[in-house]
């Protein structure tokens, strides 16, 4: 062991050198675009979904859940577009 006095830093001071402008490292949030499939999932159940309604264009998962959306009257199903943020109302 040498005879140097160790200096602690404090982690604020140890963030402020990594956030510094010459570092990028944590600066740069861009990130190639993904590879994998975009998930859908189920506007009834929240599930995973592969299917999609023709006529309401809700997303469903299961023959119940498609039995379900065929009895919405209309303006649920909007209100459901409206939470996904669906621009098909």
């Amino acid at each position: 062991m040498s005879n140097q006095k160790r200096t602690v830093k404090p982690l604020k001071y140890m963030l402020a050198d990594k956030m510094a402008p010459g570092n990028r490292e944590y600066l740069a949030l861009e990130s190639p675009p993904s590879h994998m499939p975009v998930k859908r999932y189920s506007d009834i159940s929240g599930l995973e979904a592969k299917y999609t309604d023709p006529t309401t264009k809700l997303r469903y998962s299961t023959p119940e859940e498609y039995s379900t959306i065929q009895a919405l009257p209309s303006d649920i199903v909007s209100g459901y577009l409206a939470l996904r943020k669906s621009s098909n109302s």
